[in-house]
């Protein structure tokens, strides 16, 4: 509680308060009401007078604040009560205090700014007119002598800042009678804030003075564009001397929010938030100069000073207009301690509109900068309705990012999602184009450039094309698929055309292999046909013979001659026909195509690259994706809206990073481990080996699926999955080398391709063969189609027989027949049974049409023959084990029973 002495420092602050609360009464009957009073009609003073609406609600503020405290005190004081620091809002309320003295000055300093005082006296009103004479007895008692705007600046300011000057007084004077305590602390540290508040005052009211004075000096077409109330002239290169790179300006003016350059009737301004100060100038200087390098999103220029002193005065100076701006607010107070030592940050978030020429002119960047270029995540807008979202590093997009491109015939969008460098499309991407069309890929420098799938979606003329690019256009190995055709070119391309060798496989299982020049066929080729003959020969588009060609049918006849094709005649021709043999020959039948002419090693040259150029780049975490592609789960991710920044990932138990993926590949160099981890690797989506096996798969797919399945592509297919698995340890290879090379141990010695060529085959290929067995099925199915064909005749024939006869027709040994099995009916002939022996092998048997893997199958097998051999153990009432020469016409008989 507070004594006697503190109660009598109460009672002058009473008095102080009592004193001013009605100062500000008598200011706001005689001269702000009056001058409300006097509305303007012209646009400047319509302006003015929104300031000057605003000035009085914060009067209004103080004067209930100051009569609120006046209250509280004069209530205490008429009381018996003692007094507590509660009692005092000044000190127990400070911070409310603060604020409204704050938001009173800031206001005042704009009025002040725009020479409003000025303004207000220069008034027509009848209602000022009336006033004046009063106020001019009033303002008197402030100044003598001066004009009217002096005395109203006067007036509506001094007992405002005299009354800070007695709080500090009267609250001096009661800490120094308070004993140590909380009590103490807390009027100690009010005085602090007050002290500050009266140096704050005094710093807003020199600026607003150092502006004013400012615009009075300038022409009416710099005030005009750069008078703004709430702006600061902070320094002037007239008081401070410093110029701006030889004849670039006559005169710089640092303001609270933007830069100034004057150079005759013109001037540039650049925003603070978008300026950097760089003191470190390395380009040489002219003897006497001190340089400070100006940084902004277009521009770079240089600030040049006589002297080491005046640079570090602006340098300060700047870097702390910029901080304050990048803020939002002054310091407070305004170049108190709290701004000192403190330099502006060199990374920001900002919004600008570039204007200069260039790639950039008229667009709007929205995101991170850092040294004066966009740099780190933001977005870009062009007036054509272009939109960029992603990575920017040094002013150019890189990394990352999605771009929306309008089409100009059509109200739709190209959207790219892509990875960039160095602002050009570099890299794995994706682009939906407005047409219906999706690309998957590689670009580079904006262009389709390496591996890439085209598919056409629209119902006009839909297509697919999966191989290589140059230069935007379709070059090298790749594979079109003609669904309106209903067929498939495997083969070479050049300049968007079939060119080279190259095979079509049609839909009705029609095949033929031709050179390719321009989409045209030249040359004679090979012409397989769905009845198994061979034409080899010229034929045209609609695969009609012309010319010399030989026409091998087969049933062994060989037709060899000229091929004439009359309208209205039909297929005429003059030859030999050879009959003499009348074999049915493989060689003709299964002959396999594209293996001269495809070296395997050529084929999906593109996705192999990317793959080791990013093993060569030292497997780099940010640089991963546009390497070996994204990791899409599904198609619907394709569709995603430029919202999203990155494509979504999948959830996944394991993490993949690649420090972890290089830590991991030298723990497990062991066989056994080696395999588990490699199975691990290439199931995962995530793993670069799992990317790489991924897009081997969709190029095999689009290849020998569908239409592409047919016998005469087995071998090349064989080849191209063993090829896959040694390309496959060849990159595990390289990884492991570049993770021991990074913890700085010796690779062992390098295998020899032999060696290399058999650890493919034996670790990595049982690994990926599932992958590829649905295609594979099918192609080996559509090569052995005869021998199938004769197999299921054999079948069908064998399941007429019922079980007795069939076991006697396969020669299987009596005291093996199970007879015990045959339960008859009544008027039933056990002769005449079927399906009721070796019934348990039978049904394991029929789950080899449920599998798909043919590791599955060999289970199957295994647990076929253990119930065959179980069941004959039954028979004969002890352990068996069946020879060869049982256990053949067993395993027929439950083969065709099973069908």
């Amino acid at each position: 509680m507070l004594d006697m002495c503190t109660a009598e420092a109460t009672a002058s602050l009473l008095q102080v308060e009592e004193t001013f609360s009605a100062c500000l009464a008598r200011i706001n009957t005689l001269i702000l009401k009056p001058l409300l009073q006097a509305e303007p009609s012209d646009q400047k003073g319509k302006e003015n007078f929104k300031l000057l609406l605003l000035l009085n609600d914060r009067f209004q503020a103080l004067c209930n604040l100051t009569e609120e405290n006046y209250c509280m005190l004069k209530q205490k004081h008429s009381s018996s009560e003692s007094f507590c620091i509660q009692d005092i809002y000044a000190v127990w309320k400070g911070d409310l205090f603060l604020n409204l003295y704050i938001q009173y000055f800031v206001t005042f300093a704009n009025y002040v700014v725009v020479r409003g005082f000025e303004h207000a006296t220069e008034s027509k009103s009848e209602a000022w007119k009336h006033h004046k004479t009063v106020l001019k007895q009033f303002l008197t008692d402030f100044t003598s002598e001066t004009s009217m705007s002096l005395a109203l600046y006067t007036v509506l300011h001094k007992p405002i800042r005299d009354h800070i000057e007695h709080y500090i007084l009267l609250l001096t004077k009661l800490n120094e009678v308070l004993k140590e305590g909380p009590e103490k602390d807390v009027v100690t540290s009010a005085i602090k804030e007050y002290v500050k508040l009266e140096s704050f005052v005094s710093q807003v009211l020199d600026e607003a003075c150092f502006t004013k004075s400012l615009w009075k000096s300038l022409s009416y077409k710099f005030t005009d564009m750069l008078c703004v109330p709430e702006r600061r002239l902070l320094e002037d290169s007239k008081n401070l001397p410093i110029s701006a790179s030889t004849n670039r300006s006559d005169r710089v003016l640092l303001f609270d929010d933007v830069l100034v350059l004057i150079q005759g009737n013109s001037f540039q301004s650049f925003d603070l938030k978008l300026v950097w100060v760089d003191e470190n100038c390395r380009e040489k200087l002219a003897p006497g100069l001190y340089r400070l390098r100006i940084i902004t999103p277009e521009e770079t220029f240089f600030l040049s000073a006589k002297d080491p002193q005046m640079k570090a005065v602006w340098q300060w100076k700047l870097n702390q207009a910029v901080r304050q701006a990048l803020n939002g607010k002054r310091d407070f107070p305004l170049w108190g301690k709290t701004g000192e030592g403190t330099k502006p940050p060199s990374c920001r978030f900002f919004t600008y509109v570039f204007r200069l020429e260039g790639k950039f002119k008229n667009t709007s960047y929205e995101g991170e900068w850092h040294w004066g270029k966009p740099h780190g995540k933001g977005t870009l807008k062009w007036h054509d309705g272009r939109n960029h979202v992603g990575d920017f590093k040094e002013g150019l997009e890189h990394g990352f990012g999605i771009c929306l491109v309008p089409r100009k015939s059509e109200d739709r969008y190209d959207c790219y999602k892509c990875h960039w460098y160095e602002g050009k499309m570099r890299g794995y991407g994706i682009c939906e184009y407005g047409n219906d069309m999706v690309y998957k890929g590689y670009f580079k420098d904006n262009v389709r450039q390496g591996f890439g799938i085209l598919e056409n979606f629209s119902a006009e003329h839909p297509f697919k094309y999966s191989g290589q690019w140059e230069n935007d256009k379709k070059s090298g190995y790749g594979v079109w698929e003609d669904k309106d055709r209903g067929e498939r070119y495997i083969g070479t391309w050049l300049d968007d055309h079939k060119h080279g060798q190259g095979i079509v496989v049609t839909q009705s299982g029609v095949c033929y292999q031709r050179t390719f020049h321009a989409d045209k066929m030249v040359g004679s080729g090979i012409l397989l046909l769905e009845d198994d003959s061979v034409y080899e020969g010229n034929f045209t588009e609609d695969l009609t013979f012309v010319g010399k060609g030989k026409l091998s049918f087969a049933n062994g006849f060989i037709l060899e001659g000229t091929f004439t094709n009359k309208s209205g005649q039909g297929l005429q021709t003059h030859g030999i026909l050879n009959t003499s043999n009348e074999q049915l020959d493989d060689r003709i039948t299964k002959v396999q195509l594209g293996l001269e002419e495809f070296p395997v090693e050529k084929r999906w040259k593109g996705i192999y690259d990317q793959f080791l150029e990013f093993i060569h780049s030292g497997c780099k975490e940010e640089t991963e994706e546009s390497f070996t592609g994204f990791h899409i789960q599904t198609s619907k991710e394709l569709r995603k809206s430029q919202e999203y920044l990155f494509c979504q990932k999948g959830t996944e138990d394991v993490s993949w990073k690649t420090e972890d993926i290089l830590e991991e590949l030298v723990q497990h160099q062991e066989l056994e481990s080696l395999q588990s981890y490699l199975e691990k690797a290439l199931k995962s989506s995530l793993h670069p080996l799992g990317k790489l096996l991924k897009a081997l798969t969709i190029a095999f797919q689009a290849t020998y699926s569908g239409i592409g399945a047919n016998r005469h592509l087995l071998t090349m297919a064989q080849e191209e999955v063993k090829y896959y698995a040694k390309k496959i340890w060849e990159f595990y290879q390289g990884l492991l080398h570049l993770a021991l090379e990074q913890k700085g141990q010796l690779p062992s010695k390098s295998m020899d391709e032999d060696t290399s060529d058999e650890k493919a085959c034996s670790v990595v290929l049982p690994l990926i063969l599932p992958c590829f067995y649905p295609e594979l099925f099918m192609l080996y199915m559509l090569y052995h189609e005869r021998e199938d064909d004769l197999y299921c005749q054999g079948i069908v024939d064998l399941s007429l027989f019922p079980d007795i006869k069939l076991l006697e027709f396969l020669d299987v040994q009596k005291h093996l027949w199970p007879l015990k099995d045959l339960t008859l009916t009544t008027n039933q002939r056990r002769s005449l049974i079927k399906d009721k022996c070796f019934l348990s092998a039978t049904e394991c048997l029929q789950k080899l049409i449920t599998t798909v893997d043919p590791r599955e199958k060999l289970v199957i097998l295994q647990k076929t023959y253990e119930e065959i051999e179980s069941t004959v153990s039954r028979v004969v009432e002890k352990d068996y084990r069946l020879p060869m020469d049982d256990l053949l016409p067993l395993l027929m008989y439950v083969v065709s029973r099973a069908k």
